[in-house]
Order: structure tokens, then C-alpha cells, then sequence
């Protein structure tokens, strides 16, 4: 669906992105991951054909992004971080304004908005002037304007800045019923949203791409050791016991106790056990409410990949400029 090569993008002499490579397949949801100004924004703009690359291809359904950026804007809806909207309008009349400029006849992008507001849930705002909207729901018409000519690709640059934590959840709902519709690349630095919304993840730190993979695949490559936060309903010693004798499991700790009579729990492993722990659950006749990889997981993968990578490069540095001898007897 996507590939992208050797792709760089300078201003100047500084470059933002330099020699990316990944591909995407078709219905995935992948997670640009990076610190701000690591080149996520960027990289999504030049997929989006907003941006020239300085060299590199990118490919979109066999066609060039460069050859054929006209031919490539068909193909992709783009959400930037600030949704691009005329606040005079109201939503509705906006949506079919946008659908028609996508190329649709009157009668289809009026069609569309009506399928597209229920997507996004705005419905109930469509005649409201979007000057008047909620930053949620500017969110919202962000997405509907970005899925009206329904295109294969869907690119959203940090589609929960700004939002309140149920924005944050229904957000992450709406992003993932958009699933098997469109291949969907979405750019945060919040790593809990990247975690539970992504099927894979792209991690950048300062413009070069430092790991690719799903949380599990990074966590067991870098440290050998995978993380479950599991929540339970029934006997919690009696489920330690049952988890703890699945193999590869290396510790089960009890956590939190909550009023509803629920159990957190943190089981450490050196593999994929959500399967074995899971099956063994259910038969030991405990209730399982939730079984996910534990947040602080991602975080730990993040920062060991921006602190080595930072640690090469400063090696890097060193060794091209040393410091003369006189400089270096000074610093004693």
C-alpha cells in the first residue's frame, strides 16, 4: 500500500527527516511515535503531498509521490494537527463544500455528508456555524472532511491534541471503527494513544526512523521481557497461582483492589503468554475484564530507544570533532 525509501527531507543544511524506510499494508493502523520536532509532521506531509521530499520515493498504490502528486491527493485524506476548516460554515454545508472540491457530483457529496457525520458523530451539530463548535467537535468535522471522497489512505497528525480525556476515548473509538476501511497513520507523542489505538509503530527521534514494530516485537527486542496489566473479577490469590504456572511466566504481582470487587494484576514474562494466560483464566473460572500490554511498557521502549540513540550520535560527534590537546588540558 505504502513505501516509502530513502526519504529525506532539508531545510537548508538541517535535515528534518533523513532516509526513512518503511512500508504499510493495506487496513493497517500505524503509529508515527516521536518527541516534538523528531520529523513525524513532516513525514506525514510529505506523504500527503503537502511536502516535496529532498530525496527519497514514496509510493502510494504504485503511483509516485513525486511524479504524480496530483493523482496521489485522490488517494489520501489528511487531518493536520490544526483541522483545516472555514469557521463561517456551518458543518454540513462545509462537509459538502469539500466533498464537491474531492470531485463529487451535488447529490453524492450531499449523500456522503450524511454517512460521514454519522461516522463522526456530528449529526446533531450540522447546522451549527463551525465557529461555534467545541474543540472536540472541530476534531470531529477535521476527520468527516478528511473521509468524505473515501479515500484508501487516511493520515491524522495528532487527532487528540487538545482534547479532554472522553474526548481522548471516543477519539480513539472513532479512529478505530475507521479500521479495515482505510489504511490509517496516525502521528502522537503521547505514548498510552499510540499504544492502545496502533496496530504497529514507527518510532523517529530526530528525523531518522530508530525502531519498527508492534509493542511486543520492540519490547521482547530490546529487553527480552513482556509486560500484561490484566484486571480480574473473583479469588485474585487463586489466579496468581493459576498464572503463575504457565510457561514463561516470571512473575504475577497483585495490584490495585477496586470497590466493584475487581483485582489488577501485573504478570512479567520472557514471551507472549496473553493466549495461555487468557485460556487459563477463563477455565480456573475467574472473570477476566481486561487483559492489555501494561502502559509503562511503551514508555520504557521510547526511552530506551531516543536515550541510545542520542548516546550514538554524541559518539558520533566526538569522534569527527575531537577536542585539540590544549583544549583538552584546559578541562583538567
Amino acid at each position: 500500500m505504502i513505501a516509502v525509501q530513502g526519504l529525506s527531507k532539508y531545510y537548508g543544511d538541517k535535515p528534518a527527516i533523513s532516509d526513512l524506510n518503511f512500508e504499510i499494508e493495506r487496513g493497517e493502523i500505524v503509529g508515527i511515535l516521536g518527541l516534538n520536532g523528531a520529523g513525524k509532521t513532516t513525514t506525514l506531509r510529505i506523504l500527503a503531498c503537502l511536502l516535496l521530499p529532498s530525496s527519497g520515493r514514496v509510493t502510494i498504490h504504485g503511483i509516485d509521490v513525486y511524479d504524480n502528486p496530483h493523482d496521489i491527493r485522490k488517494q489520501v485524506g489528511f487531518l493536520p494537527e490544526e483541522p483545516p476548516l472555514y469557521r463561517e460554515m456551518t458543518v454540513e454545508s462545509f462537509l459538502v463544500f469539500a466533498a464537491e472540491l474531492r470531485g463529487l457530483t451535488r447529490a453524492n457529496a450531499r449523500s456522503r455528508t450524511v454517512q460521514v457525520m454519522e461516522i463522526t458523530q456530528t449529526t446533531d451539530v450540522r447546522d451549527q456555524l463551525i465557529a461555534n463548535l467545541s474543540h472536540g467537535y472541530r476534531k470531529r468535522v477535521g476527520i468527516a472532511q478528511s473521509i468524505v471522497h473515501q479515500p484508501p489512505v487516511l493520515i491524522l497528525d495528532e487527532p487528540i491534541s487538545g482534547l479532554d480525556p472522553v474526548q481522548i476515548v471516543e477519539m480513539r473509538e472513532m479512529i478505530r471503527s475507521l479500521k479495515g476501511k482505510h489504511t490509517i497513520l496516525v502521528s502522537s507523542h503521547i505514548l498510552p494513544e499510540i499504544s492502545q489505538t496502533c496496530d504497529r509503530i514507527l518510532v523517529i527521534q530526530e528525523g531518522q526512523l530508530v525502531a519498527v514494530g508492534t509493542e511486543e516485537e520492540l519490547t521482547g527486542r530490546l529487553t527480552g521481557v513482556h509486560w500484561l496489566q490484566i484486571t480480574i473479577r473473583g479469588d485474585q490469590h487463586k489466579a496468581v497461582d493459576v498464572i503463575a504456572k504457565i510457561d514463561g511466566v516470571m512473575q504475577c504481582n497483585p495490584g490495585q483492589t477496586h470497590g466493584d470487587g475487581s483485582h489488577d494484576m501485573r504478570v512479567e514474562s520472557d514471551r507472549d503468554v496473553r493466549e495461555a494466560v487468557s485460556r487459563d483464566v477463563v477455565q480456573a473460572g475467574i472473570g477476566l475484564l481486561q487483559l492489555r500490554p501494561a502502559e509503562a511498557e511503551l514508555e520504557s521502549i521510547f526511552l530506551q530507544l531516543t536515550q541510545s540513540t542520542r548516546g550514538q550520535r554524541a559518539e558520533r560527534g566526538a569522534a569527527r570533532n575531537p577536542k585539540p590537546a590544549a583544549e583538552k588540558e584546559v578541562s583538567r
